[in-house]
């Protein structure tokens, strides 16, 4: 059945003699030169029609052989390069009318392209390329008016290669009135490619249009600009799960699509565990109908393969090698973990179906670009395993915990209900990444998109990169009491770290001025000394303002033994876990059972638990948190009773993010050359006792015990190999 569309689009009048007034002032500001933009909310309302959605009539367009063609898919487009970000932002901002700025997408009439002289269709609509269609007409970011939008939806439908004729949807995607080789232009994509090759990308001429396209590879994948999405299965439609059945099987694999040197170890391994994986595929006599096959990717290429699946079919699958028949999806609902491995094409509905019957998706395609993987961490609802240890796959998965398979499929439950559950769903989320895409200052956090409302997590509030940028370098802050020789000397030290970018003094003695500037050495690096006006451990955590740096180095006045490598080692670190404290000095707690309490443990052991803040780097929303969010009275006890400040920033950063800190280098001994041990405050004989007071103290204020026990030290590369030294980096690591 041939689906057709009225449409009708207006060109946007000026409503009143006060708005075409505010049309010439602008237009005479922008002729002018002068620089400046007049933004004002026009609404369109009034002045053009929302695109008609009634199947009748839709314009014949005959596309002649010499007809212009649109240029070649850009395989090196970026976000930077190939989209035009000036188009967006037409909507007014908070505060005006009360709307915020988000894109606006234009969709084309639907029109029915054909060869001029054989009348051959460029495409077919399909029901879901409509189904598309409409979600984006009544979406928030539709607009009707062209001349506002920010992206363009062409109404021809690229869903389906096999579909549609290459050659007449290029001629007709250059015939679009906007196309402009394509900026700013989005095409949806399900199935790519033909046989023999099947591309992993659509095999038209597209030039600079984003694909929003299911089965990316990574080497068609176009980061940051094309997006990810599924493969749409129409199973979802009347496909009921039963998610309180039991899980009696480890592992389904259903697949009939499977490439034949997988398929073969997937035999031996039925073999080797006949009542944990459960092998199928399609039965001798199967129910569905040949040419109405969904398996759209096996190696035959069955008739009519290039069909969506049809939701009204019934699919029977047998066992192997016991033959024996099971219902699909029913059958998805057996198994825990369910395969999604490679076909002949990347893209796989199964992932989908296994996702809709609460199953765990083992994904195993190497270069396979995830759905919406720019947002969604599949590594909380999937298990990855490589192509070339799929042999092993089974025991992977016997060695994931009980409580580890819940989350996972809590998570897989989450994901799909909120992301997957249908098509209007997956184009819905499509538009909002776009969004969030052209205007990040108002995207959405890693939390709202992976974790549910009512899930109880630890939650991270810093979405920083996963590498914090170099440049910026650390601020050291250095807390001291009247030590001066042994100030002095840290300060040149400092001064010789390349990624230092101030020092900060904090002068934490009022019965005595700091000396005065001139006294201090001469470095090359801005210096700053604070005077506080009391005697407090919690004022080496104050937010200074003059702390402009997302890393901070906590330092003592005694800790003079650091190298220069050092230090520059332990910032690079704390760049690739900016949310972690990273520092030196490392201590543990134990629990004693005859005390029935928790043990502060300075011994040199595997195993640590906190990171003194007297030579640590962590991020300077700690400060903040531990001067304004301290749980309890924990923050009065500490500088009462003037000790544990660095515990207390240990639970606190734990707690929130439910990470370990990170022990840098080999370094175990911190001493001070110029103090006495009646100087130390370690030295004191009550100083063990008290450090365990605190631990239980802050258990108990926090009702839980934060803190988290690894067995891990971040060391530079080669270090300890036998390597020419100008071959190593951080040459001068201190020894044990």
């Amino acid at each position: 059945m041939t689906l057709a569309s009225k449409c009708c689009a207006v060109k946007p009048q000026v409503s009143s003699k006060q708005d075409a007034n505010r049309y010439f002032i602008g237009l005479l500001l922008v002729l002018s030169g002068g620089g400046l933009w007049l933004r004002q909310s026009v609404k369109h309302d009034a002045g053009t029609e929302k695109l008609s959605l009634e199947l009748t009539n839709i314009p014949q367009v005959a596309l002649d052989k010499d007809a212009e063609l649109s240029r070649a898919r850009n395989r090196n487009c970026s976000y930077w390069d190939c989209f035009n970000v000036y188009r967006c932002g037409q909507r007014s901002v908070v505060g005006i009318d009360g709307e915020q700025e988000h894109i606006l997408i234009y969709v084309y009439p639907l029109k029915e392209y054909s060869d001029a002289d054989s009348k051959r269709p460029a495409h077919q609509l399909s029901r879901e390329f409509f189904t598309i269609v409409k979600t984006v007409v009544n979406s928030p970011y539709y607009t009707a008016n062209p001349n506002e939008a920010c992206l363009f939806l062409p109404t021809i439908d690229t869903l389906n290669q096999n579909r549609m004729d290459t050659n007449l949807v290029g001629k007709a995607l250059a015939s679009l009135p906007y196309w402009e080789n394509g900026e700013n232009h989005l095409l949806f994509n399900f199935l790519a490619g033909s046989k023999p090759d099947y591309s992993t990308v659509l095999d038209v001429n597209t030039d600079r249009a984003m694909i929003l396209g299911a089965g990316f590879d990574s080497w068609t994948y176009r980061p940051d600009f094309d997006l990810p999405i599924p493969m749409y299965s129409a199973t979802f439609e009347h496909y009921r799960p039963n998610l309180a059945k039991e899980r009696t099987v480890l592992l389904v694999s259903s697949q009939t699509n499977i490439l034949p040197r997988h398929y073969r170890v997937l035999q031996q391994l039925s073999y080797d565990y006949p009542n944990e994986l459960l092998l199928l595929q399609r039965c001798p006599s199967s129910t569905v109908k040949v040419d109405e096959s969904i398996d759209m990717n096996s190696p035959g290429e069955p008739r009519n393969s290039d069909r969506l699946p049809d939701s009204n079919q019934i699919d029977v699958r047998c066992s192997f090698p016991q033959g024996n028949e099971y219902e699909y999806p029913v059958v998805l609902e057996s198994g825990t973990f369910c395969l999604v491995v490679r076909g002949v094409r990347l893209s796989q509905p199964t992932l989908m179906e296994a996702m809709a019957a609460g199953c765990i998706p083992v994904i195993v395609a190497d270069n396979l670009v995830l759905p919406f993987s720019n947002i969604l961490d599949w590594e909380l609802l999937s298990i990855r395993v490589y192509e070339s240890n799929l042999h092993g796959v089974m025991s992977v998965l016997k060695s994931v915990s009980a409580e580890r398979i819940r989350e996972m499929r809590s998570h897989v439950r989450h994901v799909c209900d909120r992301y997957f559950a249908s098509l209007e769903r997956i184009v819905l989320t499509a538009l909002d990444q776009l969004n969030d895409r052209v205007f990040p200052h108002l995207s959405k956090t890693y939390m709202h998109w992976n974790i549910a409302p009512h899930q109880k997590t630890t939650q991270n509030p810093l979405f920083l990169p996963l590498i914090a940028p170099k440049a910026q370098g650390f601020t050291a802050v250095i807390l001291t009491y009247d030590r001066i020789e042994s100030l002095y000397i840290l300060i040149q030290k400092l001064a010789t770290v390349s990624s230092l970018q101030k020092i900060l003094v904090v002068w934490n003695n009022q019965r005595k001025a700091p000396p005065h500037p001139s006294l201090f050495p001469k470095i090359g690096k801005p210096l700053k000394v604070i005077q506080t006006v009391a005697n407090k451990l919690s004022n080496r955590f104050y937010p200074y303002e003059e702390i402009e740096t997302e890393a901070i180095l906590t330092i003592d006045d005694d800790i003079v033994m650091l190298t220069a490598d050092e230090l520059d080692f332990g910032y690079e670190v704390w760049r690739e876990y900016p949310d972690r404290i990273v520092g030196f000095p490392s201590r543990t707690h134990v629990w004693d059972n005859q005390t029935g309490r928790w043990r502060y443990e300075s011994e040199w052991t595997n195993q640590i638990s906190m990171v003194l803040t007297g030579a640590a780097f962590h991020h300077k929303y700690w400060s903040y948190m531990y001067t304004n969010a301290m749980p309890g009275n924990i923050k009065e006890w500490v500088d009462e009773h003037m000790n544990c400040e660095d515990i207390a920033m240990n639970f606190l950063v734990s707690n929130v993010t439910n990470k370990p800190p990170i022990k840098v280098a080999p370094r175990k001994k911190f001493k001070c050359p110029e103090c006495t041990n009646n100087e130390m405050l370690s030295a004191d004989l009550n100083h063990m006792t008290e450090r365990s007071a605190c631990i239980n103290q802050f258990a108990e204020i926090y009702g839980t015990m934060p803190l988290r026990t690894v067995e891990f030290r971040a060391d530079p590369v080669l270090f300890k190999d036998n390597f020419p030294e100008k071959l190593k980096r951080f040459n001068d690591i201190g020894s044990l």
